[in-house]
């Protein structure tokens, strides 16, 4: 299958879709069972009527999904978040993600439970607090939520849970609360553990990463400083991250696990990968679905193979998606794209064959 992808804002772009890499079974060949690669993406949209979406993740060899509930406060200097009554009392959102995870479960594939605090303005990795003891009320809001996810997470056998995301500020002023929490969490919860730092250093400043069995990190690392880069240029800007990713993992003798990692589907995706929302210039910009397609190849071709590498989580996949206009965005979702398939591709391959 070849398709010839073109508009009035999109460079022309010639890719042959190779259908036979994909996954029509309904179920899922789970070859994480061997090489431990964690063949993931963060999906959102649940809803009761799911199974052709799921399917869809199958056919894409994706074996671990990431489900992402969000906590909630207005802004970075908001003293607590909004409350959470009781723990272990599902709530109606929960129960989609119950749901969820039975129907994942069933198609022989795994999740990860990564809850994300969401604000209004700011970024919780500025979190700002005014004494000790105000940062000791945030946190007793977090881990409540926390220790409520643990047990969600423990009650449906959900194999790996993030305790955090991009909380850098926090990391920094409180790391006795941290261990307290990981240590009230493995009270709880029996699977496995990751943090999710972000790409900038944040990794250098958790201390606790000997409690966790996975580094994670939000790998939206800069690899070009140019539009429309060659799959060349993307891997040589991957160069001196891979040698210092290696680095960490030896150091602290966990394997790296890309929490979450993505490309936009426009020219200069690779320059600043974080860049997204409002933030984006869609008026300027030129939407390119080779871009994105080259760095995910250069993403496989660079890491994928590597024995302290344990996979990635791509963002981010709706179930809700519809084809015309996913097309018609340079948004970072690969679904009905070029990415797509090359995912696929690599994802459809065990390592130990």
């Amino acid at each position: 299958m070849s398709c010839a992808l073109r508009n009035d804002n999109e460079e022309p772009y010639d890719f042959a879709w190779d259908m036979s890499v994909e996954n029509r079974t309904g179920k899922s060949n789970d070859h994480y069972i061997n090489d431990g690669k964690h063949r993931g993406m963060s999906v959102f949209r649940w809803r009761n009527d799911m199974y052709e979406s799921l399917n869809q993740l199958v056919k894409n060899n994706i074996e671990w999904v990431a489900i992402v509930p969000f906590m909630y406060q207005r802004t970075d200097t908001t003293k607590v978040m909004r409350p959470r009554k009781n723990i272990g009392l599902w709530t109606e959102r929960d129960s989609s993600y119950i749901n969820a995870v039975n129907e994942i479960h069933q198609r022989n594939m795994h999740i990860m439970f990564k809850p994300h605090l969401w604000m209004e303005t700011g970024w919780r990795s500025n979190i700002k607090m005014d004494s000790p003891q105000e940062w000791d009320t945030w946190f007793d809001s977090y881990e409540r939520h926390m220790l409520h996810y643990a047990t969600l997470a423990e009650h449906l056998n959900i194999e790996l849970l993030c305790i955090g995301t991009e909380f850098r500020s926090s990391i920094k002023a409180q790391p006795h609360r941290w261990d307290k929490l990981i240590t009230n969490i493995k009270s709880i919860y029996h699977g496995k553990l990751t943090y999710a730092a972000n790409w900038d250093g944040e990794f250098d400043d958790v201390k606790f990463w000997s409690q966790l069995d996975y580094i994670g990190v939000q790998a939206y690392f800069p690899l070009t400083n140019k539009n429309n880069p060659r799959l060349s240029d993307i891997k040589e800007g991957w160069n001196k991250h891979v040698k210092m990713l290696e680095k960490l993992s030896k150091k602290h003798n966990k394997p790296i696990l890309f929490s979450e990692i993505g490309y936009r589907s426009d020219a200069s995706a690779t320059i600043e990968p974080w860049v997204w929302g409002s933030q984006l210039n869609t008026t300027t910009n030129t939407k390119s679905f080779s871009t994105q397609n080259l760095a995910y190849e250069a993403l496989f071709q660079k890491l994928w193979d590597k024995d302290w590498f344990a996979g990635m989580y791509f963002w981010q996949w709706h179930t809700t998606s519809v084809e015309h206009d996913e097309h018609e965005n340079m948004e970072f979702t690969p679904r009905y794209k070029p990415a797509e398939n090359t995912m696929a591709k690599w994802y459809s391959k065990s390592l130990t064959n």
